[in-house]
C-alpha cells in the first residue's frame, strides 16, 4: 500500500498553487475539470510519482468550503492510499461500519472516499490503479511534469489528534495495516513508500493533517521548512 496523493484545501487556490511550486520546485501537471461537480476547482503538482493537490470552492455550500470555515483558514484535507485491492479494502471498510460517500472510477483507475466523520482526521481515499504505476487522477501528461531536482516523494504525513492512539486505531482498522509506536512514542501506520503519524496537538484546529515531510533530492535543502496552505512542510 502506497501513499500516493495529498489534499489541501485553499480559499484561494493560485496563491497557495504558486508558494507550493516554488518552495518544492515542482509545477502543475493538471487541472481536473471533473471536480467542478463538486463545487470546486484544482491543481496537482508531481513530486516523483506522487502528488500534492490543492482545492479551492467555487461555489457556496461545499464540503470543501464548510470544512474551510470550520478550520479558520486553509488545512490539510485528504489523504490518498493506493491500494493493491480495492474490493478487499471495501469489505475493510464495511466491516467496520464506515460510510463511503463517493465512489468513482475513469479507466484505470478507481476508488472510493470515506466520510470523515467516521474515520476522522481527513477524508481518505482509498484507490485501485491498473497499472499499479499508473495514476489517470493526475491526467495524462503527469510524467511530462514530474521534476525532481529537488524533491523526489513523501517521506511522512502528520497528522494531530485529541487523542493519537484511538485516531491511529481507526484507520489501521480500514487501511488493514497495524500501528507501531514511533520514537517519540506516538503511533505511526507504516506504508510501503511513507508513513502516517499521528501526533497531540500543536494547535486549536482540532484533529487533521498538518505536516508533510518530503524527501530532498538536492541535499542542500534539507532542513528547510515551510507553513504552506496551512500545512507544515519539511525537506528531509
Amino acid at each position: 500500500m502506497r501513499l500516493r496523493q495529498l489534499v489541501l484545501a485553499a480559499a484561494d487556490l493560485d496563491p497557495v498553487v504558486e508558494e507550493l511550486c516554488a518552495f518544492l520546485d515542482v509545477e502543475v501537471c493538471y487541472r481536473d475539470p471533473g471536480v467542478a461537480n463538486f463545487g470546486l476547482n484544482n491543481a496537482l503538482m508531481a513530486i516523483g510519482d506522487q502528488f500534492l493537490e490543492v482545492v479551492s470552492p467555487i461555489r457556496d455550500g461545499t464540503t470543501a468550503g464548510r470544512f474551510l470555515e470550520r478550520k479558520g483558514g486553509d488545512a490539510g484535507y485528504m489523504v490518498i492510499f493506493q491500494v493493491p485491492d480495492l474490493a478487499a479494502a471495501r469489505r475493510r471498510v464495511d466491516a467496520a461500519s464506515m460510510r463511503v460517500v463517493w465512489e468513482g472510477s475513469v479507466p484505470g483507475i478507481r476508488g472510493m472516499h470515506l466520510h470523515p466523520a467516521d474515520i476522522g482526521g481527513a477524508i481518505v481515499s482509498l484507490d485501485e490503479a491498473e497499472p499499479a504505476d499508473g495514476w489517470p487522477w493526475a491526467g495524462p501528461e503527469w510524467r511530462d511534469h514530474a521534476r525532481r531536482q529537488t524533491v523526489s516523494g513523501f517521506v511522512a504525513a502528520h497528522l494531530q489528534a485529541a487523542e493519537p492512539a484511538v485516531l491511529a486505531g481507526r484507520w489501521s482498522v480500514v487501511l488493514g495495516i497495524d500501528p507501531v509506536n514511533d520514537a517519540s512514542g506516538f503511533p505511526a501506520i507504516g506504508l510501503d513508500d511513507a508513513v502516517v503519524r499521528f501526533d497531540r496537538p500543536t494547535d486549536e484546529r482540532g484533529d487533521g493533517l498538518v505536516g508533510i515531510d518530503v524527501t530532498a533530492s538536492d541535499r542542500s535543502r534539507a532542513g528547510d521548512e515551510a507553513l504552506i496552505g496551512g500545512v507544515t512542510f519539511r525537506l528531509l
